[in-house]
């Protein structure tokens, strides 16, 4: 019986070690993925060591040796087209089926990007979703969903899954995502490939390393509060817990006079929470981008900001620094990237629109994508979200497909004075400015006071003048600026104005 127990136990171990010594690629690398077409195309995995992986795909053959239980080899360039089979090859073989070659996008942010196109509880359903989903029979479009998750390290594979666009399956694609790779798709006729990985109510420092964030002289202040919280949390719990019994008094008094009063129940106490164990800075970017990176993409489309809204001063340089770092990681160069401008709502300051504008006149190969028509004053997740998927790709056409169709609604560029009229020049004027649906709305204008009040503004070729009969010396003028714009200027495109301000 000894000597049967000692055999099962090797043999048990010999199963396992050879389980650990198979060659796996990183889940990225499976059924119906799509690969970028004209660059380099990383393949990775993990295997024993040093065990010879040899990668073969569309008559490319690529091998290499596993150092540190890791491989990775690159494709050369390759043109579009499917669907091809890659076959990895070690003490073991996998193959992988269903693989197109097109074009891949990064889609990120928050909840109005993690939105899906099917229903959601506790938000209003996609306008049209029903006929939308029934009409999603697009076998070239594939997503990758990436798992909610957030991490103190890095994390090499999230375990998901490549899934084909069907009325079934586009019900869990990413809405805005779903728009924007239909448009690209009956546009430029390639096979397209989503990274869909966001996540609701999260601010850009959580998508953005810690190393990066601490590198940036104005952004220190981020990794310097996070350290403080995490040597201050056992003081923060110790207090907590002496003053408990008190807070769960006064908690119990105050529930018992809201109820008398008819009036919502006060919070309940509780301690405080970890900073060193919960979703902070860095621990986005650590378990839902690292995952992705170096996949090879075209370039990515980034719908966040409602998050950071109270700190909008602060935005410009965060996401020039996310910006900067997703380029470095994805190792592709300054790839196209493409910024949602946070739509009309009660709550939304039109300084995080102003903080966005900023970002792409600053940032190379960047562009906004304006929602002032797609807004809900009431809902922070508006349903409009087809002209948003739509603008992103006129978006993409230009920076990417080099397009030569205008890709940006009006930008303001510079004012002037004349006598009692401000004459606003503008940028992206495409084939002319236009006002949608009547006069031209959503103008102030002030003089040395900075009394702003409501203008006349009037489309004189490329230019607006506005005046008002109350300011007789004019010195800015805005547009736009307030939470919830009421405004229409366009250019003939069809896109709409960026709001704005023309005094620093």
């Amino acid at each position: 019986m000894k000597n049967k127990n000692c055999l099962l136990f090797v043999t048990v171990l010999c199963c396992a070690i050879n389980a650990n010594a198979e060659v796996k690629p990183n889940s990225l690398f499976s059924d119906h993925m799509v690969l970028q077409r004209g660059v380099e195309v990383p393949i990775w995995g993990s295997a024993a060591e040093g065990e010879k992986v040899s990668v073969n795909f569309n008559g490319q053959t690529a091998s290499t040796n596993a150092v540190n239980g890791k491989w990775m080899v690159k494709l050369k360039k390759l043109e579009a087209g499917g669907p091809y089979t890659m076959t990895i090859t070690g003490t073991n073989t996998v193959s992988i089926n269903d693989i197109l070659v097109g074009e891949v996008w990064l889609c990120s942010g928050q909840s109005n990007m993690e939105r899906q196109l099917g229903p959601r509880q506790g938000q209003k359903p996609i306008i049209d979703w029903e006929k939308e989903l029934s009409e999603a029979n697009y076998p070239q479009i594939r997503e990758y969903y990436v798992p909610l998750k957030f991490s103190h390290i890095a994390v090499d594979d999230i375990g998901s899954k490549w899934e084909v666009c069907s009325p079934i399956t586009a019900k869990e694609f990413s809405a805005v995502g779903y728009f924007f790779a239909q448009n690209l798709f009956n546009d430029i006729h390639v096979p397209i490939g989503i990274l869909f990985t966001a996540w609701g109510g999260t601010p850009a420092e959580q998508w953005t390393s810690e190393a990066s964030l601490a590198n940036n002289p104005v952004l220190t202040e981020l990794v310097e509060n996070y350290q403080k919280a995490i040597k201050g949390y056992p003081a923060a719990l110790d207090k907590y817990k002496r003053d408990e019994p008190m807070l769960i008094d006064k908690f119990r008094s105050d529930s018992a006079k809201a109820k008398e009063e008819n009036k919502p129940a006060p919070r309940k106490p509780a301690p405080p929470g970890n900073p060193a164990t919960s979703r902070t800075i860095g621990t986005l970017y650590n378990a839902m981008i690292t995952p992705l990176v170096p996949y090879a993409i075209k370039g990515a489309c980034w719908y966040q900001g409602e998050a950071n809204n109270d700190r909008y001063k602060q935005y410009v340089p965060l996401i020039e620094t996310l910006i900067e770092t997703w380029r470095k990681d994805f190792q592709v160069g300054d790839f196209p990237f493409l910024i949602v401008q946070i739509a009309p709502h009660k709550d939304m300051k039109p300084e995080i629109r102003e903080a966005q504008l900023i970002i792409t006149q600053q940032t190379k190969n960047t562009a906004l994508i304006v929602t002032t028509d797609c807004g809900d004053s009431a809902d922070i997740h508006p349903s409009h979200k087809q002209p948003v998927g739509e603008r992103l790709a006129v978006a993409a056409k230009a920076l990417a497909y080099k397009s030569k169709a205008e890709y940006s609604g009006p930008v303001y560029h510079s004012i002037k004075i004349d006598n009692d009229k401000a004459v606003l020049s503008f940028t992206h004027t495409g084939k002319g400015l236009s006002a949608k649906d009547g006069e031209l709305t959503g103008f102030t204008i002030a003089g040395s006071d900075s009394m702003f009040v409501p203008a006349k503004a009037e489309i004189k070729g490329n230019k607006v003048i506005v005046q008002s009969a109350a300011v007789k010396q004019p010195v800015a003028v805005r547009y736009g600026w307030a939470n919830v714009p009421h405004v229409n200027l366009y250019n003939r495109e069809g896109l709409p104005a960026s709001p704005f301000r023309t005094e620093n």
